[in-house]
């Protein structure tokens, strides 16, 4: 049978193109959850994914990124809140590559970005608008914990997409950050024209036990709701604000080395 330049079949390796999770579970080893399965098939432009932590949200985006790079060469462009986040998403898809059999050959990689053979590149970026200029015609974005992530930065990152032939596919994921008055991720899901959503809440998870669940319920009181239940609860309502919430999600300092 004819192989391709990695090794596979020509027959694998078009249905591997064709389906991310069969990509993710004969290349990596990853068996998507039913959730995570149907998000790497889809092809709709626009995705928001409101989901709880520990889910999978991150692992799942990774080997969608991959495979766009892999698959549909150009530009996947990683966004997070803060400078450490962007590169744990980052770390997630450099780790997935360096697992993948047969291997991909990358002709660079660094701290935030890497580009494979075929001439993709990955690069990942915190949630600041000035870091996006510069960059053109992405064929995917996906921007992680987006309801951290400050307005201004979708702003930048919109007409991005308007000269990528073909399109740019845009997904955002979070957990709620409460109804902030002009917040994109909260105005997006509940007003936003044109996107496909996913809704995937902690209970839904076969890795989390209801064990676990009741002693966060305990623990954290309302706020449960938000970072497990997914509903945009009130600042009022919480434990702690927004704002503090939000704060926690950024950490933007490189260490200091003597």
């Amino acid at each position: 049978m004819p192989r391709d330049g990695t090794g596979l079949d020509l027959g694998t390796d078009l249905a591997h193109a064709l389906d991310a999770a069969m990509f993710a579970e004969d290349r990596l080893g990853f068996t998507p959850d039913p959730w995570q399965a149907d998000l790497l098939r889809s092809t709709a432009m626009q995705i928001i994914v409101n989901v709880a932590r520990q889910t999978g949200k991150s692992t799942t985006t990774a080997i969608k990124g991959l495979h766009t790079a892999i698959y549909d060469p150009g530009l996947v462009l990683l966004v997070s809140p803060s400078l450490r986040q962007s590169r744990e998403l980052f770390s997630k898809v450099i780790a997935f590559l360096k697992d993948l059999q047969p291997a991909e050959i990358l002709e660079e990689d660094n701290k935030s970005s890497c580009t494979l053979a075929n001439g993709s590149r990955i690069v990942s970026l915190p949630g600041d608008a000035r870091t996006i200029r510069g960059y053109s015609a992405p064929k995917l974005i996906i921007v992680d914990e987006a309801a951290y992530v400050e307005q201004q930065m979708f702003i930048a990152l919109r007409p991005l997409r308007a000269a990528t032939p073909g399109g740019c596919q845009l997904i955002l994921l979070s957990t709620p950050n409460g109804r902030q008055s002009g917040q994109y991720f909260f105005e997006t899901w509940f007003r936003g024209e044109d996107w496909h959503r996913y809704e995937v809440r902690a209970a839904e998870c076969p890795r989390i036990s209801s064990e676990f669940l009741e002693s966060e319920r305990r623990e954290l009181g309302v706020l449960f709701s938000q970072e497990y239940e997914l509903h945009f609860i009130d600042a009022e309502s919480a434990v702690f604000s927004s704002e503090l919430i939000s704060a926690c999600f950024v950490d933007d300092f490189e260490p200091f080395l003597s």
